[in-house]
């Protein structure tokens, strides 16, 4: 019977009836390692604390090593796990049904022939699933698997020895030598008898040649290959050793690609000086889906609070009327979880959401973690903020003063952090499922930690966006603590170094494992020098890198007409709609939403512009032309990207070296390129094809690479 001690003689047993599984390792790391005799689990002390002793004169703990403690040790060693992020401390990051391939280093002392297997599950599940790892050579080992759903995952590697293997080998390594094998022999048919738990098909194969060799006493039955293979997977093994669990955080596919479109709800009224609603916002998501974008971006819609507000251009006092800064939330209509007045009503807001859905979109909401001095928490619960000794409320600095910060160490920090929490689960209940966070300044790296880790348990198909661009480690730090996108310094890297630099750090590993850059042209704050000059190659440019060299990228609201007026040396709007309602005519002369249109279009049909992390940048002659090419493996797809950095009229010459394309699963060398916008195909000669970028016409060229 399958599973069972099965290998008999009428006048010698092979079998011990009474021999035991060794009881698996358990879950996590410890302090003592487990050790295994005859299926009993022991446990020694890692170490002995002995007496002092002297060195140079100086009092030292001495500390010993007994013998059973050294021997409990594990003979193997497993090193250089990748990926890992800080050695196993923050999470890897991967796409639902994206493969995971894992590599490590496995070995141990002596030539015994090693095992190892790749384990993983749901962080919530007991059970592992395992797949084998393969030897790659100088005890390097790969394995790989698919999770298939969103959420938290953990990975490991096993490691053992396979006894049966080891004699194997050596039985194999005496015959090439001419020597005697048959007690050799015996040794071998006597490690069948430890074969357990079998598969049906695997217990046939032990059984079936350990009968040949009962009968014919040649060890050849038992060096079949299928017999080996058998055994691999129903032996004993007393030495299983189990490195530390790595995280691994698996997100749908929306967090690696997506085209963001930002907008200001109450600028989409089409009456002068009236306030936009939600009913507004409805009438414009037609326009917005037929540029291409599957993401509707919103500024906060929460109550604004009346006292300290903003007036035009970020005065610091309002006169009547004006509506003031959206991201001072909070007035005596609602705080976080309420909806400004004048947009609707929350049944406007999820008519919003489903003709959002119906166009193929999702909406994102700002969430910012700061209050006006008028939002209902500064009555209800005052102890959540900082106060003053004339008893007035602490509020932010300079052109912020409007904002109150709230104090996340307060006596009652677990309040305000439910509080907060409370109010993102209120808008997924209403169908958001993509939040971006503003103003991470404010609140402590402990708090986001919780924050994503409590979302995330509840709802693991919702994404958190960083949208800070304070300091670069603090950027990546919160990457790591398990934010699916982060905002970049894009918008100030416009030369071909500057980008082929800062694009291949965020490209290289470890970055590329918990790093996802949203590429933003413009933001509500942010009006980049190089757009100021209002000229349509800028922004073609500009958006093009934008969309092919990240996943996701996004624009604000007014870059398709090509809005450009600056306040007066800084990198703002001038006349800011975050502090005054504006009206616009989306199809005013000299717009570019055909060409945004175009570039979505060819980014929904090549795999190689879904994704961020397999981006070569390629020499080309002109300082100021890029060329990149970017791959995906399933299905096959390579592009081949060349931009103008300049608007000059330009000619050059672009190599593309050992550029290759996937052709009936074998690499090919590029032979044509197909332009992705006219369908015209040039051949490659001499190793690279000669260019002519026109920027007034079009800064971008895009190829599909052909063999």
């Amino acid at each position: 019977m399958p599973g069972a001690s099965i290998l008999t003689r009428r006048w010698k047993t092979l079998v011990s009836p009474n021999s035991q599984t060794a009881p698996p390792v358990p879950e996590g790391t410890n302090d003592t390692q487990p050790a295994f005799y005859i299926g009993t689990k022991r446990r020694f002390p890692t170490r002995e604390t002995g007496s002092c002793f002297l060195v140079n004169g100086i009092t030292v703990n001495k500390t010993i090593q007994t013998v059973e403690s050294a021997a409990a040790g594990s003979a193997f060693l497993i090193e250089d796990v990748y990926p890992a992020i800080d050695a196993g401390r923050f999470a890897v990051k991967r796409i639902a049904g994206e493969r995971m391939e894992v590599w490590a280093d496995v070995y141990r002392d002596g030539d015994a022939v090693v095992g190892a297997a790749l384990i993983w599950r749901r962080e919530q599940d007991r059970d592992w699933k395992r797949e084998p790892m393969d030897h790659r050579g100088n005890d390097r080992w790969s394995g790989g698997f698919t999770p298939v759903e969103p959420g938290q995952h953990v990975y490991a590697i096993e490691a053992w020895t396979d006894e049966f293997a080891t004699w194997s080998h050596g039985v194999a390594r005496k015959q090439r030598m001419g020597a005697d094998v048959s007690l050799d022999a015996i040794e071998g048919a006597g490690l069948l008898t430890k074969a357990h738990g079998a598969r049906q098909d695997a217990a046939a194969v032990i059984v079936r040649q350990c009968e040949d060799y009962l009968q014919t006493g040649d060890v050849a039955s038992l060096l079949a290959a299928e017999l080996g293979n058998a055994m691999a997977e129903s032996q004993s093994r007393p030495d299983l050793t189990r490195s530390q669990p790595f995280p691994l955080t698996v997100d749908r596919d929306k967090a690696r690609f997506g085209a963001w479109y930002q907008m200001m709800p109450r600028s989409q009224s089409q009456v002068a000086g009236q306030h936009g609603t939600l009913r507004d916002c409805i009438a414009r998501v037609p326009d917005i889906a037929a540029m291409g974008f599957d993401v509707l971006y919103f500024t906060p819609i929460q109550p604004i609070g009346r006292s300290r507000r903003k007036g035009r251009n970020n005065a610091p006092v309002a006169t009547d009327g004006e509506p003031g800064s959206p991201y001072a939330i909070g007035a005596a209509e609602g705080g976080h979880d309420a909806l400004h007045p004048d947009l609707g009503t929350i049944e406007d807001f999820r008519a919003l959401v489903a003709t959002c859905l119906e166009y193929g979109l999702e909406l994102a909401l700002d969430f910012a973690v700061q209050c006006s001095p008028d939002h209902p928490w500064l009555t209800l619960h005052p102890e959540w903020f900082k106060w003053r000794p004339d008893r007035s409320v602490r509020t932010a600095d300079g052109p912020y003063s409007d904002i109150v910060i709230p104090d996340f160490d307060s006596v009652d920090r677990a309040g305000l952090w439910n509080g907060f929490r409370d109010a993102m689960l209120f808008w997924i209940d209403q169908g958001v499922t993509i939040f971006a966070i503003d103003n991470h300044d404010t609140a402590p790296l402990a708090f986001w930690d919780w924050l994503i880790r409590d979302i995330r348990r509840r709802h693991p198909e919702v994404i958190l966006f960083s949208k800070t661009f304070a300091r670069p480690k603090l950027m990546k730090g919160l990457a790591k603590l398990g934010f699916a996108q982060s905002f970049t310094y894009f918008p100030w890297r416009t030369t071909k170094w500057e980008l082929e630099q800062y694009l291949g750090e965020l490209t290289r590993y470890p970055e590329r494992d918990f790093y996802r850059p949203n590429l933003f042209v413009n933001t509500p704050d942010l009006l980049p020098y190089h757009l100021q000059g209002g000229e349509a190659w800028a922004f073609k440019s500009r958006v093009a890198l934008a969309a092919t060299l990240s996943g996701s990228y996004g624009v604000y609201s007014g870059f398709e007409l090509l809005e450009h007026e600056a306040m007066p040396g800084r990198e703002e709007y001038l006349d800011s709609e975050k502090y005054q309602i504006r009206q616009r005519d989306w199809d005013r002369p000299g717009n570019i939403k055909s060409y945004i249109a175009g570039l979505n279009r060819i980014r929904n049909d090549n795999a190689a512009l879904q994704q961020t992390a397999n981006l070569r940048f390629l020499g080309i002659e002109d300082g100021e032309t890029i060329a990149f090419v970017k791959k995906a493996a399933e299905p096959a797809n390579t592009i081949l990207i060349v931009i103008a950095l300049s608007g000059h009229l330009r000619e050059c010459w672009l190599p593309l070296g050992d550029v290759t394309v996937d052709a009936g699963g074998q690499r090919h060398h590029v032979t044509t390129l197909e332009n992705l916008l006219t369908g015209e195909q040039s051949r490659i000669e001499w190793g690279g094809i000669r260019l002519r970028i026109d920027p007034d016409r079009d800064p971008a060229l895009l190829f599909r690479c052909l063999a």
